[in-house]
């Protein structure tokens, strides 16, 4: 899921967590883990919201988020580092994330990341 947001302040990225944390399964969505910028100063409300738990990672540990330091490497192939993708639309950016939830992985066994979440749905319901 990417989410556009108007800015990059506490409350902007807390109220779109919280908004689109509530569109997926809760029993899919139990803890975030997040880097330490000042986005997060808002996480207790984020977590009381949703009850979803948030962790930090270590300064300087970018291993410690590998799934999301790998997702921003495939996020680079569309918005290459520099580029400003505050002219980009909601739309275009769902667009983005179809394809990349469209793309087998390897440490899905080939399966597509869109594929796995479908199962997933399937046996929580």
């Amino acid at each position: 899921m990417l989410v556009k947001v108007a800015s990059h302040d506490t409350e902007t990225v807390i109220n779109a967590l919280i908004k689109n944390a509530r569109k997926l399964p809760q029993e899919l969505y139990k803890s975030l883990t997040w880097d330490r910028g000042h986005e997060m100063a808002g996480h207790k409300r984020f977590t009381l919201a949703t009850d979803i738990s948030v962790y930090f990672c270590d300064p300087h540990s970018p291993w410690q988020r590998g799934s999301n330091e790998n997702t921003n490497g495939l996020l680079r192939q569309y918005f290459p580092k520099g580029i400003d993708i505050s002219n980009y639309t909601q739309t275009q950016l769902n667009a983005v994330a179809r394809k990349l939830n469209e793309r087998p992985r390897k440490t899905l066994n080939y399966e597509t990341p869109a594929e796995r979440f479908s199962q997933l749905v399937a046996s929580t319901g």
